[in-house]
């Protein structure tokens, strides 16, 4: 693995036949060692460019490299290098746990690696269930040898997608636990998600993809710094009358006692402080939120739609 860049993309581009253009000509790096990001709504080309690197789509021109070996011309040595966790439960009914590990580890020539299984099944939390077959497993169970699936071989680059969707929180902080150890023996991970606070928690730099382009690559701090807003909370003693009308387009939620408005974050807080404190009800609690990385996706998106338009 003679490269620092454990994914290489140029100018990728994936169109099919009825017209639809799912990547319009990317580029994006993925350094070895990282813990990457990559995100954005439906529809955005994320799912595309996983099948791309997994071989399981034919790209229509570009570059895709897996730390230096094309994806398709030397399809062999770079899907030995990923491990993917794909969204759907696909699953072969008719072995247990360990015979399916097994058997997936056949697909890369690997025999008699029943240590590294084991620490797998057990780092997931599926020990318990080694000799228990497939169909007898809750959804939850099915996702984690999914994961341990996409593991066997010990890939140098897994990729996440969508990990968590629908699973149970024990099993969110559990993954969280063994995917943050395997990057820090100096694997790469790469994670999809629409938990936003999964990906500001985890990774460090963050690609947002949508229409097939990349709107934005860049640290998570520097994507933070992006958002224009910060979010003031407050709450009162009492019901304190009607909104000043100078706040009406910041109020964002209200209910009897507490009003969150969205404030511009190079605007001072000083006069909109005067105003609360002018009404007829005593302020007993005051919050003021920093933009998070949800904040900075939608207005991103928002941004990305608007130069879109004609």
């Amino acid at each position: 693995m003679g490269t620092d860049l454990a994914i290489h993309v140029r100018s990728l581009r994936k169109a099919y036949g009825n017209g639809f253009l799912a990547l319009g000509g990317i580029d994006l790096d993925v350094r070895a060692g990282e813990f990457f990001g990559l995100l954005g709504p439906n529809g955005a080309g994320k799912s595309t460019l996983i099948n791309i690197l997994a071989g399981i789509v034919r790209r229509s021109s570009g570059v895709a490299e897996i730390f230096g070996f094309d994806v398709e011309h030397d399809y062999r040595h770079s899907r030995q290098m990923l491990g993917v966790v794909p969204q759907e439960l696909a699953y072969d009914p008719f072995f247990t746990v360990r015979e399916f590990l097994r058997w997936q580890s056949g697909y890369f020539g690997i025999r008699r690696n029943d240590d590294w299984l084991d620490v797998l099944m057990q780092e997931l939390d599926l020990a318990d269930k080694a000799n228990t077959n497939l169909r007898a497993l809750s959804g939850g169970m099915k996702r984690r040898v999914l994961i341990a699936q996409a593991m066997v071989h010990r890939p140098p680059v897994v990729v996440l997608d969508e990990p968590t969707a629908g699973v149970d929180v024990e099993l969110r902080q559990g993954l969280w636990r063994f995917m943050r150890r395997y990057n820090e023996e100096g694997h790469t991970v790469i994670l999809t998600t629409h938990y936003l606070e999964e990906a500001e928690e985890l990774c460090g730099r963050i690609a947002i993809l949508d229409h097939g382009q990349v709107l934005a690559l860049d640290s998570k701090e520097a994507l933070l710094a992006h958002s224009r807003h910060r979010v003031l909370s407050v709450s009162f003693e009492r019901d304190p009358g009607p909104l000043p009308s100078e706040l009406e387009d910041a109020l964002m939620r209200a209910d009897q006692r507490t009003w969150v408005l969205r404030v511009q974050r190079d605007q001072g807080l000083g006069p909109i402080l005067r105003q609360l404190q002018a009404l007829p009800a005593q302020i007993v609690d005051l919050h003021v939120q920093e933009p998070r990385l949800e904040d900075a996706f939608t207005e991103l998106l928002a941004q990305g739609h608007d130069q879109a338009r004609p």
